[in-house]
């Protein structure tokens, strides 16, 4: 065989075997263009999520200021960020059950959810007055720290979960106002035999003083001040209290809020509906939560103080505690704080975990921040 006809059957060979491949190897494929490899590597677009609706009622109404408003921005922020697969619908205050029995209506599932605070289920839980405020407690990036950090939530969930209940952070404010009251107070003797609407842990501290308190929800509290049900209020920052109208019967406002220095909100859940969610729903609800956190601190330190600007021009006297009325106050705190621990075993866990805690932060508070 002559050289010419070698080279060509080694060509025949090499061409036979290259379309073999394809022929014989048919998973074997030819490279895709730029522009389909591109799109190849595309993530699978998400999986449309079931719609989901649900009822959530607010323990503030939607005209209120901060803690009102925050409300129906939160069921407007789920629609969006959902594209309308879970609704959150937003009722005003009573529409679905009364203000304050929110705890039994979402545990029973008659509501799906309600918009308020911890606090207003210590009839049922004291314990759970912790997690919304504590008296001469910290400001809202420590209180924040302690919740979600430093184990407080642990606790949170787990008296929720017992009684069939899921509840988020949703909302945290600023320092309150100490209270509104007719007549100057002048002493801690002045407030003896006064009747009080007042709220938390701080109810406590005004009854160890000789203060009646009753807790009443935000539309109640101003009929009972006007009728003389009750001598004096608190209830929370300048904006929202004047949004209530308490300056046009009580003309003394009294700082700085002691017993509530951060307040924080919640999201109440039936722990049934919140667990079937799928986990895109739930990660929507917990982060529309996050940002209603932002929402809340921002636009409550950004409205104190044109309201108390108001205020002043409406002849309300802003006052200021003294140091000597704080200290007392102070030490009818600590001890309501040892007599409490010692009726309840749970309210004595959250304060001894709250209590190490500060502890801790305080090297850092101490060297961090001015004085």
């Amino acid at each position: 065989m002559d050289s010419k006809t070698i080279i060509g059957v080694i060509a025949g060979l090499v061409v036979g075997g290259v379309i073999g491949m394809f022929v014989l190897a048919p998973n074997l494929e030819a490279p895709m263009p730029a522009k389909e490899a591109a799109k190849a590597t595309e993530p699978a677009p998400m999986a449309k999520a079931e719609t989901v609706s649900w009822k959530m009622q607010s323990t503030f109404g939607s005209k209120l200021s901060v803690i009102g408003e925050t409300a129906p921005m939160f069921s407007n922020n789920i629609k969006r960020v959902s594209g309308g697969s879970l609704e959150i619908k937003f009722f005003e205050p009573g529409a679905l059950v009364p203000s304050l029995e929110g705890f039994d209506a979402v545990k029973k599932g008659s509501v799906d959810a309600v918009w308020g605070t911890a606090g207003y289920h210590v009839g049922k839980i004291p314990a759970l007055a912790w997690f919304t405020a504590v008296p001469f407690g910290p400001a809202p990036d420590e209180m924040l720290a302690w919740l979600y950090y430093a184990g407080a939530d642990e606790i949170y969930d787990r008296i929720y979960a017992e009684h069939g209940l899921k509840a988020l952070h949703c909302g945290i404010i600023a320092p309150e106002a100490s209270g509104w009251f007719r007549k100057e107070i002048n002493s801690v003797d002045d407030l003896k035999g006064l009747k009080m609407r007042f709220f938390g842990l701080g109810a406590l501290v005004m009854q160890e003083m000789g203060v009646s308190t009753q807790l009443l929800a935000a539309a109640d509290i101003y009929p009972a001040l006007e009728r003389g049900v009750i001598d004096a209020t608190e209830f929370s920052m300048p904006s929202i209290d004047l949004n209530l109208g308490f300056y046009q019967i009580a003309k003394h406002y009294y700082f700085p809020g002691w017993h509530q220095q951060a307040s924080v909100l919640e999201l109440l859940m039936n722990k049934k509906k919140f667990d079937a969610l799928s986990d895109q729903h739930k990660a929507m609800v917990e982060l529309t939560c996050g940002d209603s956190i932002r929402k809340t601190i921002a636009i409550g330190e950004y409205k104190q103080a044109g309201a108390l600007k108001e205020l002043k021009a409406k002849g309300v006297n802003i006052h200021r505690w003294d140091q000597a009325f704080l200290d007392q106050m102070k030490s009818a705190w600590d001890r309501v704080v040892v007599k409490k621990s010692a009726e309840d075993a749970l309210f004595k866990e959250v304060h001894d975990h709250y209590t190490k805690f500060r502890a801790e932060y305080a090297v850092w508070k101490d060297h961090g921040y001015l004085k």
